[in-house]
C-alpha cells in the first residue's frame, strides 16, 4: 500500500481521474437537456456538442462547444502545472500527460468509453511541447478552413505536431508523444472509415 502514498503515483491517479471527467456530456445535459452520447457521433467532445446542440439552439451550441473545448484542454494541463510546481521529473510529467489523454479517451465514469482526445491532447502538449503545439494549431486551422472536416483537420494537426517534435527536439525520447498520437489516431478509426466511405460530415 505504500505506493499509494508515492507522489508520482498520486499524480498519475489524479491525471487519469480528472482526465476522465466528461465535461461535454455534463454541459450538454445540464444546459441543453440532450445526451450527446446518444446523438451525433456519440463522442463527448466539443465537435459533437456543437453538432448536436446546434440542431435546437445554435447560439448555445457555440458557447457549450467552446466551454467543452477549454475544459477538456485544461484537464491535463492543470494537473501538469501542479506536478511541475511540485518539482516532479520530466518523465513523471510525460506520464501524467499520457494518463490524462487515456482518462479522456477511456473514461472510468463512462464504462471506459470516452472522447477522441484532441482537446485534452492539445492541452498537455501545449504544456510539454508549446512550440510544436502552436505549429499544430496553425496547421489545423488551415486544414479546417480548407477541408471543413473536424476529425481529419485534427489528425493533420496531430501529425504536424509529431513531425515537428522530431525536428525541434531531436534529443528527447519521443515515446510518450508517439503513444499519445497513437491513441488519438486509434480513437479516430471510425472517422477514418467514414471518410473512405464518403460519410464523414463537414462542420458548417
Amino acid at each position: 500500500m505504500d505506493f499509494i502514498f508515492n507522489t508520482n503515483v498520486q499524480f498519475f491517479i489524479f491525471a487519469y481521474l480528472i482526465g476522465g471527467i466528461p465535461f461535454g456530456l455534463i454541459l450538454a445535459k445540464k444546459f441543453a437537456g440532450v445526451d450527446i452520447k446518444a446523438s451525433g457521433s456519440g463522442s463527448i467532445g466539443a465537435t459533437n456538442v456543437l453538432r448536436v446542440v446546434k440542431q435546437s439552439n445554435p447560439v448555445l451550441a457555440k458557447r457549450l462547444g467552446a466551454a467543452t473545448l477549454i475544459l477538456d484542454a485544461m484537464k491535463g494541463l492543470t494537473v501538469l502545472a501542479f506536478a511541475y510546481l511540485s518539482g516532479l521529473s520530466e518523465a513523471t510529467l510525460w506520464g501524467i500527460a499520457v494518463l490524462s489523454v487515456i482518462g479522456h479517451c477511456f473514461s472510468p465514469y463512462l464504462n471506459f468509453e470516452g472522447g477522441k482526445g484532441i482537446a485534452t491532447g492539445m492541452g498537455v502538449m501545449l504544456f510539454m511541447l508549446p512550440l510544436e503545439t502552436l505549429i499544430a494549431l496553425v496547421v489545423w486551422a488551415i486544414a479546417a478552413k480548407v477541408i471543413k472536416i473536424s476529425s481529419i483537420s485534427s489528425l493533420i494537426g496531430v501529425a504536424a505536431l509529431l513531425t515537428s517534435s522530431f525536428y525541434i527536439h531531436p534529443e528527447m525520447s519521443h515515446a510518450p508523444v508517439v503513444l499519445i498520437v497513437f491513441i488519438l489516431y486509434y480513437k479516430h478509426i471510425p472517422n477514418i472509415v467514414r471518410l473512405f466511405k464518403g460519410e464523414e460530415k463537414q462542420v458548417v
